[in-house]
């Protein structure tokens, strides 16, 4: 069977992408044949288009770390064909094909059955970004942040993980300060819930204290980097900041005072080898709990399969809003 792809391929050095009919191989065991109908633009599939990155294991590759669609064959006897499904995360776009194709052949125990009352577009809209914002959200309140204290702070707001924190928190009574370097998007994060929005610069100005004034129950950080140690100096006794993102470096230099003076707690957030039951729970309590009514909110585009290489020079640049959803039969 041919479906249309866009793959990456490698080319004396550089990397190069193009739309191509791409022949899939036999069903094997276990597997199942999906009809792709969204999939999303994520960080990832911006560093695994990107010469040099560690991140993507083969080409050729199709990309896209997330996708919705039906089954269309099945070679497992947990998903039947016809069956509204989720995947993400595992090898997805980084050793195996994702989901910039029409079709594609996974594991079954890679995927989620779309819960009900959701949509596949729902599930995109959401994708990889909002189950993270999700997971985050969960680890903090596990760590004890609650409503009834200071604010939690949420940065790289604009991007789909910060839209998702945002949404998330202010839904379940949070107060939200976003951080973002993009002045014109401050109406954006106000309409998601966002009760204040600083800069990127206000957020790493420093003092020559050791810890600065504390401020924030807790974060979700999406940032890391000099982001990320700007924040561990400003959280409360007894907080918590879930870290997840490494759009400002992955370096991160910091010192001890913040973890045994105020006894905060820095959790690392990891949504691609998250077992599948849990992965199934979550996206069952994201279907009952997140605001679907809303969701384009969050979408900054839809686009076709030759849109791609555009989609992933604005996340590669830190340019992006919200999602962008790539819909391969487009």
């Amino acid at each position: 069977m041919d479906a249309r792809s866009f793959i990456l391929r490698q080319d004396k050095g550089s990397l190069k992408g193009s739309v191509e009919q791409l022949s899939l191989p036999g069903l094997a065991d276990g597997e199942v044949e999906i009809c792709v109908e969204w999939s999303g633009v994520n960080y990832k599939d911006a560093l695994v288009a990107t010469p040099g990155n560690r991140v993507a294991k083969r080409y050729p590759l199709v990309p896209g770390v997330d996708l919705a669609g039906r089954v269309l064959k099945s070679n497992s006897s947990t998903l039947k064909e016809g069956t509204d499904v989720i995947a993400h995360g595992y090898g997805i776009g980084v050793s195996r094909d994702g989901g910039f194709a029409e079709v594609t052949h996974l594991p079954a125990e890679w995927v989620v059955p779309l819960p009900s009352g959701m949509t596949t577009r729902h599930a995109m809209a959401i994708g990889t970004a909002g189950f993270t914002a999700v997971m985050c959200f969960q680890k903090l309140v596990h760590m004890g942040v609650n409503p009834s204290e200071a604010p939690v702070l949420v940065t790289g707001a604009t991007g789909g993980v910060g839209s998702w924190a945002i949404t998330v928190l202010a839904r379940n009574g949070f107060e939200v300060i976003a951080s973002t370097g993009k002045a014109d998007e401050h109406p954006y994060l106000r309409r998601l819930g966002a009760s204040q929005v600083i800069s990127r610069d206000e957020l790493l100005q420093s003092d020559s204290r050791t810890l600065g004034l504390q401020k924030w129950a807790g974060v979700i950080d999406c940032v890391g980097g000099q982001t990320l140690a700007a924040v561990l100096r400003t959280v409360r006794y007894g907080g918590a900041v879930a870290a997840t993102g490494l759009t400002g470096g992955s370096d991160l230099s910091t010192n001890v005072y913040p973890f045994i003076t105020r006894g905060i707690s820095l959790l690392g957030v990891d949504t691609v080898a998250t077992p599948i039951e849990e992965r199934s729970r979550i996206w069952s309590e994201m279907s009952q709990s997140l605001p679907l009514s809303t969701v384009d909110e969050t979408i900054n585009a839809e686009i076709g399969l030759s849109e791609v290489p555009e989609a992933l020079r604005v996340v590669e640049e830190g340019a992006l809003r919200g999602r962008i959803l790539v819909r391969p039969h487009h």
